[in-house]
């Protein structure tokens, strides 16, 4: 008899031989759809129905076909169910950094969230910030075979001359600038950095001094372009940027020249690590925080109640927004409509040690 077994098909994996005390072959023999029917005496359409999670089956007939299942080590073959349903039941996610507080987090979120409505993942991290990069990564993973995808990347990389979508893929955009090409969601980046400014304005600061993320960053700009209009319309002066690129390090240069700037009292950093550099520059340069000068920061990472002092920050919940996204792709999915528009996650502030009133307030 050949070693495959006369029933064998493309719905079901290898298991155990039928005789558990014959000799073990240099394979397993491959347990089939009919060889499950043939056990638990019914139809390979009622297994099959079965293995698809189908209601219109009687229950004890349900519990025979599993039983039959677990006895032969029958696992469905979700490859071959993917082929003739046309729906592969994964998500890929595009994106440029994993050494991002926030991609981390979000990338958690949208796992966690996938694996409950019976998706998993394809990460295809982008080496570079380039279009043919991005170009690659799309290519990739139509040959992948997903179902949606998920981008954590600035939209100018996804420019329609250059990156062509896979046909018929549900995609949503995260933290982009997309307007209304896709359906995007982001925290609230205008309205976190707006609150950060006028906590420091409400303390008594005449102005606020401002560390921004890398030029190429819509967050990072987002922020900055919030910071400006929230001193100009409460009439303050609005000093230099400093430019940073979501580093300590950065931070801690910028750090170095604000502790000579005199009229420094307040000093809202674009994200937290960048915040961290200040502390540290602030410390060694005996610039108290906050006696003298107070800083905030921005996501609300999880060691920031363990700075010196803990750091005022704003909260970004990177747990939704991953949650969102997924949902974002399933909805378009199950609507079979290309949805465009923004949706944003709020923020909110989380005041602790870095911040009081200015030196004689």
């Amino acid at each position: 008899m050949d070693e495959l077994g006369s029933g064998a098909d493309a719905e079901g994996v290898w298991g155990p031989a039928a005789d558990p005390g014959a000799r073990r072959p240099l394979r397993q023999k491959r347990v089939s759809m009919a060889d499950v029917a043939r056990l638990a005496g019914v139809s390979s359409q009622t297994v099959s129905r079965v293995s698809n999670g189908h209601p219109g089956v009687v229950e004890s007939t349900r519990q025979q076909v599993l039983a039959a299942m677990k006895e032969l080590g029958y696992r469905p073959n979700s490859a071959a169910r993917a082929l003739k349903s046309g729906e592969f039941r994964t998500i890929g996610v595009i994106l440029f950094t994993l050494s991002t507080t926030g991609n981390v987090r979000t990338l958690e979120a949208i796992a966690s969230s996938a694996a409950e409505q019976g998706y998993a993942i394809t990460l295809l991290p982008v080496a570079a910030p380039t279009q043919d990069q991005v170009r690659g990564a799309f290519t990739r993973l139509g040959e992948l075979a997903v179902d949606a995808i998920i981008v954590i990347m600035e939209v100018h990389l996804l420019d329609a001359g250059t990156v062509t979508l896979p046909p018929n893929v549900s995609v949503v955009v995260m933290d982009s600038d997309a307007g209304d090409r896709y359906s995007v969601v982001d925290t609230d980046q205008a309205g976190g950095a707006r609150d950060a400014v006028q906590h420091l304005l409400d303390l008594g600061h005449e102005t606020v001094w401002h560390v921004t993320g890398p030029d190429d960053s819509f967050s990072a700009q987002r922020r900055t372009d919030a910071w400006r209009d929230t001193l100009t319309e409460a009439g303050r002066e609005v000093p230099p940027p400093l430019r940073g690129d979501w580093t300590a390090d950065s931070g801690y240069l910028a750090g170095l020249k604000l502790a000579e700037e005199p009229r420094c009292t307040a000093v809202f950093a674009a994200n937290d690590q960048m915040a961290l550099g200040l502390l540290r520059a602030f410390h060694e340069r005996g610039r108290a925080v906050p006696g003298e000068i107070s800083v905030v920061g921005f996501d609300d990472i999880p060691d920031s109640g363990s700075f010196t002092p803990p750091l005022t920050t704003i909260h970004q919940d990177f747990a939704e927004v991953g949650r969102r996204c997924v949902e974002g792709v399933l909805r378009q999915l199950r609507t079979d409509t290309m949805e465009r528009g923004t949706t944003l996650v709020p923020t909110w502030m989380v005041p602790r040690a870095s911040t009081a009133p200015p030196p004689g307030r």
